[in-house]
């Protein structure tokens, strides 16, 4: 029997499986997956972008230092919109904030060095994806001496995500791991969780054909109770994970509670930068009552099932951070339904 046949046929238990990554729940979309799936079998998006985990008072505090003299802020694209406690970076630049895209990280350095009477501070926000990046763009900018580049950092554990999702008692019977995070982790970082929660842990890469294996093997072993990671995406993810990357991180960040939006306080998730005195937990805010990407980050409610989704809330004028990123779990069903993909 062919994964999609399964997945068409499959008329055990039910189930929920979570994919933790923005990308993969793209992907799925754009393979077609969610039209296979039995009734049966219910696909829910889960913590996987950093946009959307970002609280508003992070936000905050990039539009304070736009708007500090002598400062310019500097971002990636999906940042610009999500919003803060009351206005976004770019409301922010429209008025009078110097707030600045970036494709790169290390476009910043040429920035710096350009400009050296002002303090070019980088919003870092990632997974442990990213963080690498951020801790080689401090070596570098000191290797070329450049002294007014500074981190604001909000950058998260997804594997601590996972762990938190499974100790709020959440109901997800098996988890679709980060593919990109995975490379870096490795495939063993899932063991403990496995060991912990008698749940399987699947690694997949992006392509259909991959995603549609794995949602398999996780329907699978998850029907029959059996705990336990696979690594699916074999070809980039090994058992002990990036070696290089681990160090990195470790050389310029430590390890601390930190608060995710939708998630609250999580213990040991946030990488701090060694030395520096940034505060623990961004202060954040209630979310406008009817906005419910708090339930879509944790998988309780398809993004559809939000009364804002495609009404109130756009990727042009968002009311919540699901729908900002790229990805984001709400923009990508919105573009999903617009493409006619699964729904």
């Amino acid at each position: 029997m062919t994964d999609l046949d399964f997945l068409r046929e499959y008329n055990g238990s039910a189930l929920r499986i979570m994919e933790v990554c923005g990308t993969h729940t793209a992907a799925i979309f754009k393979s077609g997956i969610r039209s296979f799936l039995s009734p049966k079998i219910r696909l829910v998006s889960g913590p996987g972008c950093p946009v959307c985990v970002t609280v508003p008072g992070y936000i905050d505090r990039c539009i304070e230092i736009s708007m500090r003299e002598g400062h310019e802020l500097l971002c990636f694209g999906d940042l610009l919109k999500v919003p803060g406690t009351e206005r976004t970076l770019s409301d922010a630049k429209g008025v009078g904030g110097r707030v600045r895209m970036l494709w790169s990280p290390f476009d910043a350095i040429a920035l710096a060095k350009g400009e050296p009477e002002t303090v070019f501070v980088v919003a870092a926000i990632g997974f442990e994806t990213t963080a690498p990046a951020f801790g080689l763009l401090l070596e570098e900018a000191e290797a070329q001496g450049v002294d007014n580049l500074r981190l604001i950092t909000s950058l998260k554990s997804a594997v601590a995500a996972i762990d938190w999702v499974c100790a709020m008692g959440e109901e997800v019977d098996a988890f679709i791991c980060p593919g990109h995070v995975s490379v870096v982790t490795g495939a063993d970082a899932y063991s403990p969780l496995a060991e912990r929660y008698g749940k399987p842990f699947v690694v997949a890469g992006f392509e259909g054909k991959s995603l549609a294996a794995a949602v398999r093997v996780a329907a699978e072993d998850a029907a029959k109770g059996r705990g336990g990671v696979r690594n699916l995406y074999a070809e980039a993810v090994s058992a002990e994970g990036n070696a290089r990357a681990q160090a990195v991180i470790e050389r310029h960040f430590e390890v601390r509670d930190e608060v995710w939006r939708g998630l609250g306080t999580v213990p040991a998730s946030g990488y701090f930068l060694r030395g520096v005195d940034q505060p623990s937990g961004f202060a954040s805010h209630e979310e406008q009552a009817t906005c419910r990407c708090e339930d879509v980050i944790l998988g309780r409610i398809d993004p559809n099932e939000c009364p804002l989704f495609g009404g109130e809330c756009t990727p042009t004028q968002a009311v919540g951070p699901c729908m900002v990123s790229a990805e984001g779990a709400c923009g990508t069903w919105y573009r999903g339904r617009a493409e006619g993909l699964g729904l």
